[in-house]
């Protein structure tokens, strides 16, 4: 069925607010609305867009609120269209790929004069058919000429001619990115009102930046828009609506928001469900959430243990445990079972707050339900009891996984391996390492960067060559060195006064197109000139120089220094006066 809106007047309310901009407010008169295949007319009765059950009416509104049309080959004529936020700029003016607008609109065939009655602020796009424009659309799409493309889909809204959806569909994505929602909210309105409809992913970008930008009343406008448009919201759109307004404050409203989408007929989401009964609980406390949650089942919604794993995650966090314990009961109340998830949430929380006596009974029931511990809670357990230096009690446990073979994973390896190197006990970490060959967990790169950096911190030769004999593996191994493995080995030979190792290792970085700290190279440099190894410490400030790094005159005077210790006096006193007039160094006393 077809329509005609004759001598309708509505309020479009401009986003220019975004903007800093004062409030504008444009009356589009004698919108006409024609469909290809309009049978009879019927004239319609246009409600203020700017209405809302949540809000007071405010100015900035999403601008096609009930004006709706299902046809894929609609038109719209509207008689004026508001240019928000840019001013009025001539086609003519602007480039496109390597030519400008009207050689573009020239090459289509179409081209008006300046003199014409429809202004430059046009250009050449009036006078075009709906096929002609469609094409220069998408060109400009193409090429990211997004303002002029705006104009363009503006005027063909003028001329009743339907803008290519797709391309209305980029240009939308586009703006609402760069935080242009007035543009985006412009085109989405002619696109709905040309016959499109517009995707979720669309509008949904369109909702999360009216609510960053704190324009939620409009976003909810928006959602109670999509499904008469035929793009019914989805679990993203609901969620972000639901935590703007919990993050404002507004947990209340943000309830009766999803209590009005349920009554509406909107699937009872689990996920959106559990999202409000969190924010609940975060603002208001658990006893609130279980309300909440309690009138979520009447209306449908099924809270699962998911619900209440999340709850039991963030009252645990907040380490209110009689709001966890709460939680558990009413969990319990309702037929549901904890799981592993439920267990480990727990345990994790207490020892890192090192309640170990309940941690203790958790593990007990654990093995008395179906529930027993598995690798992800041992794992829990070790990492949380070497970051508290108890590495006795971790490889207890390391020890409990193996003979109830819950296989350790390397996690579990890695996690001792780290605690046990920087405690200083290198040795066992070997011995763990090599441990780690005949399972199925095979060492890493991660597992052989944290016995090589114990190794080089030892400060021992037989450290050191054990740690390169270990580089050396890895790399017949197929695993590729990182920075860190090379960072390690180089400050290890360092430590030993091994600088020409150093620099090899810094060769080495160079050639893998890795670059060590500026730090490293001067150490070195200056060392190699207090040892008067000038030939290695030229190697390294080369070095130094082709990884983009800017010596200090320290480094320089070290160097020249250095080739005076040396014997070769006048050099120096060449390479000093060079520096000079390379204004890299200052005027000073020539050495003698």
């Amino acid at each position: 069925m077809g329509y005609i809106l004759q001598n309708n007047i509505f309020s479009f309310c401009s986003l220019n607010d975004l903007h800093g901009s004062n409030k504008q407010e444009i009356w589009i008169s004698s919108a006409t609305f024609a469909m290809d295949h309009c049978s009879r007319q019927k004239s319609l009765s246009l409600h203020q867009v700017c209405a809302g059950d949540y809000f007071l009416p405010t100015k900035y509104c999403v601008p096609w609120k009930r004006l709706r049309c299902r046809s894929s080959r609609g038109s719209v004529l509207v008689d004026r269209v508001n240019e928000v936020g840019h001013e009025d700029r001539p086609f003519e003016s602007h480039h496109v790929g390597n030519c400008d607008g009207s050689k573009l609109m020239r090459s289509v065939g179409s081209n008006k004069s300046a003199d014409s009655p429809a202004s430059s602020r046009d250009g050449a796009f009036v006078d075009n058919d709906e096929r002609t424009n469609n094409n220069i659309l998408q060109k400009l799409c193409s090429r990211g000429k997004t303002i002029i493309a705006a104009r363009l889909i503006e005027i063909m809204a003028r001329k009743s001619q339907v803008p290519h959806f797709p391309s209305c569909t980029n240009l939308i994505r586009g703006f609402a990115k760069s935080r242009q929602l007035d543009q985006a909210c412009k085109i989405l309105n002619i696109m709905v009102m040309s016959g499109g409809v517009p995707d979720v992913i669309t509008c949904n970008m369109i909702i999360g930046g009216l609510c960053k930008s704190g324009h939620l009343r409009s976003a909810v406008d928006l959602v109670e828009d999509m499904s008469l448009s035929g793009c019914s919201p989805d679990v993203i759109t609901y969620n972000t609506i639901i935590r703007c307004m919990s993050d404002n404050g507004n947990v209340n409203q943000a309830i009766s928001f999803w209590k009005d989408q349920l009554t509406k007929g909107c699937p009872p989401y689990l996920i959106t469900c559990t999202v409000l009964i969190e924010l609940v609980c975060k603002y208001c406390g658990a006893a609130r959430a279980l309300e909440v949650l309690e009138d979520m089942a009447a209306e449908g919604c099924y809270p699962d243990t998911i619900t209440y794993n999340s709850l039991i995650n963030l009252t645990s966090k907040q380490e209110k445990y009689e709001d966890t314990a709460l939680v558990m009961h009413h969990l319990l109340s309702h037929g549901l079972q904890p799981n592993n998830v439920t267990y480990n949430t727990l345990v994790h929380s207490l020892s890192s707050h090192g309640y170990w006596d309940e941690v203790d009974e958790i593990m007990k029931i654990m093995n008395e339900t179906f529930n027993p511990p598995s690798h992800v809670t041992y794992n829990i357990l070790i990492n949380t009891l070497c970051k508290a230096g108890l590495l006795d009690r971790a490889i207890s446990f390391y020890r409990t996984m193996v003979s109830e073979k819950s296989s350790p994973d390397i996690i579990t390896y890695n996690t001792l391996l780290s605690a046990l190197c920087k405690e200083g006990f290198v040795e066992e970490g070997i011995q763990l390492f090599y441990l780690m060959v005949d399972t199925s967990c095979s060492p890493g790169l991660v597992s052989y960067n944290i016995v090589i950096d114990g190794l080089s911190k030892m400060g021992a030769t037989e450290a050191m060559e054990l740690a390169k004999k270990l580089h050396d593996e890895m790399v017949a191994k197929g695993i590729s060195p990182d920075y860190i493995t090379y960072s390690c080995l180089f400050w290890g030979f360092c430590r030993l006064d091994q600088l020409e190792l150093a620099v090899e290792i810094l060769k080495e970085m160079h050639m893998k197109k890795l670059k060590n700290k500026s730090s490293a190279y001067r150490y070195v440099i200056l060392e190699l000139c207090k040892q008067r190894k000038v030939d290695v410490a030229i190697q390294a400030l080369a070095l130094m120089i082709q990884s983009h790094y800017k010596p200090d005159e320290r480094v320089y005077s070290a160097l020249i220094k250095a080739v005076a210790d040396e014997g070769m006096v006048k050099e120096a006193n060449d390479l000093h006066q060079r520096l000079i007039d390379w204004k890299i160094l200052k005027k000073g006393v020539m050495l003698s």
